[in-house]
């Protein structure tokens, strides 16, 4: 079921296509989900799916996205109608129509405006210039997601979370206060090394020691989390590792070979780490993880991971 999962935006940085590596190491059972960088809730999405919980906090500091969000899953029906008008709105000229909405959204940020955007830029990479106006370009290719297409995926992530989650726009550091010791929380910040000080999805990117201060407090607190932040593309890698004092324990994930490298005929992998919290990692080591395997294509070809230190090579 999860490779079939609804999802009603393209989103550059989603974890959709890792979300069934990344819930194997969730908790069996806990009492709500938290995102507090949630994006389009990919992971929430996998996480209702398995049934393991049926309470989510989203969280992301864009707000029109969680906007969207919160309309998509309470009011599916309403955004889906208002898609399906603007959509037909755009034959004529399609690429004038597309910067005539985008116009339109920098002036009053209105979420369903933002769908149509999201389902119809470049890539669905979303780029924010530096005053702050949405500037991403219009994917000349192609006109964005059919309205019967964009209705039916809507619906579905609505049957799996409408009722279910809580809806904020805040500082990750604010969500992290507030969490408690029966939440999980994962964590997909914009990773320092790609986005600097700006990122396409938040706006600005988050300063690396704040970011570690914040998980001290949370280890300190006894909260479960896991966090998807680094990674690597051939021998480059993207990203910071985190500090060894905070106990975590590394997971590289496989991704595959990406659609840059493979055109320019290049045998290079994406990989992306997630890091466990301790209390996490040890729960597992206890119950159904015997150890911490690099997860690749091939569920034959494992490779151990030492806790922060260099993997080496196995075969199961």
């Amino acid at each position: 079921m999860m490779a079939n999962l609804p999802h009603f935006i393209q989103y550059q940085g989603s974890k959709r296509n890792l979300a069934k590596h990344i819930l194997q190491f969730f908790p069996k059972n806990f009492n709500r989900l938290v995102e507090p960088f949630a994006g389009t809730a990919a992971i929430s999405i996998a996480t209702s799916a398995s049934q393991t919980t049926h309470s989510f906090w989203l969280n992301d500091l864009n707000k029109p996205l969680i906007e969207l969000l919160e309309l998509s899953i309470e009011k599916p029906d309403e955004i889906a109608n208002f898609y399906l008008e603007l959509w037909n709105e755009q034959h004529t000229n399609s690429v004038a129509h597309y910067f005539e909405v985008r116009s339109k959204f920098n002036q009053n940020n209105d979420p369903k405006l933002f769908l149509y955007l999201l389902a119809r830029c470049v890539k669905g990479s979303v780029r924010y210039n530096s005053e702050g106006f949405f500037n991403q370009s219009p994917d000349k290719r192609r006109k964005g997601t059919r309205p019967q297409t964009m209705r039916k995926n809507i619906a579905g992530v609505s049957s799996l979370l409408k009722g279910k989650c809580k809806f904020t726009s805040l500082d990750y550091r604010e969500v992290l206060e507030q969490v408690q010791e029966c939440d999980f929380i994962y964590m997909d910040p914009p990773y320092q090394g790609v986005c600097g000080n700006k990122d396409s999805r938040y706006l600005s990117g988050i300063n690396f020691d704040d970011f570690v201060l914040a998980l001290e407090k949370l280890n300190r607190k006894g909260c479960p989390f896991a966090i998807s932040y680094d990674g690597k593309l051939g021998d480059k890698a993207f990203g910071k590792i985190l500090p060894k004092n905070l106990n975590l324990e590394r997971i590289e994930i496989e991704v595959g070979r990406s659609s840059q490298s493979t055109l320019l005929g290049k045998e290079e992998t994406t990989i992306e780490s997630l890091y466990l919290s301790p209390n996490l990692s040890n729960s597992l080591m206890n119950t159904k993880i015997c150890d911490f395997s690099y997860i690749g294509k091939k569920p034959q070809q494992l490779t151990l991971l030492e806790k922060h230190g260099e993997f080496t090579a196995s075969t199961r």
